[in-house]
């Protein structure tokens, strides 16, 4: 259904591939998948398949580009899950919020000059997902599983476009302390929602593998695309 796009890097100096999945029509708005760990993977163009079923222009940027181009993991297989770590680890998450504003721009000048833009992601893209609405001129933003957002806290008051996050209480990543501190610093930002799903593990909304929680992931699913609907 999809197709792979060259965005431009900010400074001009190289490119990168997003996939990229058009809706049938004209867009209602883009949205920016933001990948997890493994890569722009199946799991994550099934997700951009279903938001262009639904109306939007879909694009996931490789960006794990600068360190292995179009890597594809499966985080049920015990190797490729070890390497989607060692790849976390090699990842430069300032480049990366930075790949991600050439992406909106991309998609912004796709659409036109009044084309809103949104961002979603899972995992390490929940955790991007929230840096970009700090430092990106992004006008909707999604996270799942809140990696390491309580040690983002400081730059929450650059936020001045809504914000949707979908925390699992059982998350083995993400403790009960970091969630509390979550909450304890995001629930007074009126542009800040956090919705809490009850002995969900991490990656309950997953496309692919054994992570998945088919009641939790419709829940979350939903919510995400109202928010959309009245953000964008």
């Amino acid at each position: 259904m999809g197709e792979l796009l060259p965005v431009t890097t900010l400074d001009g100096g190289a490119s990168f591939d997003a996939y990229v999945a058009r809706p049938t029509g004209k867009p209602r708005a883009a949205i920016i998948v933001i990948q997890e760990i493994f890569g722009v993977n199946e799991g994550i163009r099934r997700k951009c398949d279903s938001l262009a079923a639904s109306g939007y222009l879909a694009f996931a940027p490789d960006l794990f580009w600068r360190i292995e181009p179009h890597i594809e993991l499966d985080p049920d297989v015990p190797d490729q899950l070890q390497k989607g770590f060692d790849l976390f680890g090699k990842f430069d998450q300032d480049a990366g919020i930075r790949d991600i504003e050439a992406a909106i721009k991309t998609a912004r000048a796709a659409l036109g000059p009044d084309g809103k833009v949104g961002c979603v992601g899972y995992c390490l893209g929940g955790r991007l997902a929230f840096m970009a609405a700090c430092r990106t001129d992004g006008d909707a933003f999604v996270g799942y599983y809140g990696v390491g957002i309580d040690g983002l806290l400081g730059e929450q008051h650059a936020i001045g476009k809504p914000v949707l996050l979908h925390v699992p209480t059982a998350d083995h990543f993400v403790s009960p302390e970091a969630q509390k501190a979550m909450h304890q610093g995001l629930n007074g930002n009126r542009h800040v929602t956090i919705h809490d799903y009850e002995g969900l593990d991490h990656g309950f909304a997953t496309e692919m593998g054994d992570r998945r929680d088919d009641a939790g992931a419709a829940l979350a699913d939903s919510r995400s695309a109202t928010f959309f609907a009245e953000h964008l």
